[in-house]
């Protein structure tokens, strides 16, 4: 789980963690690569989420749908082979991150039409983060489905592509929002909770948990976190 693959803006006091500097994230993918890896999007992982497939890979998310996930995080994914899923929050397509500009004290720019057009274009995927980024279990019923519902919608309609996967805000979800995502017609739904998915009887495709790879988590840690069971007993 990324956010933005930038270097932090001098003035961000809050919230640093959820940057990634362009060269740590090469490294790390670089890293995968070296130890047999195959960075995969949520679409690509799904055969092997299901079990149809077997091998060693690593499923890239990015959330919210940063410019910068275009500028420096596809030529690194482009070069390994890999590809990757941005989740993206439809309202705010080539606009800025509305819901924590005030509290981080800098806009960080959205991809537009073009730009998200240019990703899919590149091999990867684009997946829907709700419409405004909303915390889901504080919506009623019908803003959940405004939500779930509208992002997928909004996607296919300016993209012309079909949306299969979605990510919680925040991670926030309840047993309604599941519903919401499972009745729009989502393959998969990522979380924040801590753990590796595999594919076995009991996964939950509605509440896939996500390894987080921040800021201050230097190359080891990385390695610990994706290749052991470091996050799962965390889970």
């Amino acid at each position: 789980m990324y956010h933005n693959i930038a270097r932090v803006p001098q003035d961000v006091r809050v919230y640093r963690s959820l940057y990634v500097s362009p060269s740590s994230f090469a490294r790390q993918m670089a890293m995968l690569k070296m130890f047999g890896y195959r960075g995969v999007s949520m679409a690509d992982a799904m055969p092997y989420l299901r079990g149809e497939k077997n091998g060693r890979v690593a499923v890239i998310t990015l959330d919210d749908g940063y410019a910068d996930n275009l500028e420096s995080a596809m030529p690194v994914l482009q070069r390994h082979g890999f590809t990757a899923t941005c989740y993206v929050v439809s309202s705010l397509v080539g606009q800025y991150n509305v819901w924590d500009a005030d509290r981080l004290g800098v806009r960080k720019p959205m991809m537009s039409v073009d730009q998200l057009r240019a990703w899919h274009g590149g091999g990867m995927e684009v997946g829907a983060h709700t419409r405004t980024h909303v915390r889901l279990s504080q919506c009623s019923e019908q803003q959940q489905r405004d939500e779930v519902h509208g992002s997928k919608a909004e996607l296919e309609d300016r993209l012309g592509i079909r949306v299969g996967q979605f990510c919680y805000p925040y991670g926030d979800h309840d047993d309604r929002a599941v519903d919401a995502v499972r009745t729009a017609g989502f393959d998969a739904a990522t979380t924040t909770h801590r753990g590796r998915a595999d594919a076995k009887p009991s996964i939950d495709f509605m509440r896939l948990p996500r390894i987080q790879v921040a800021r201050h988590h230097v190359l080891p840690q990385v390695a610990a976190k994706v290749m052991s069971g470091y996050e799962d007993k965390r889970a």
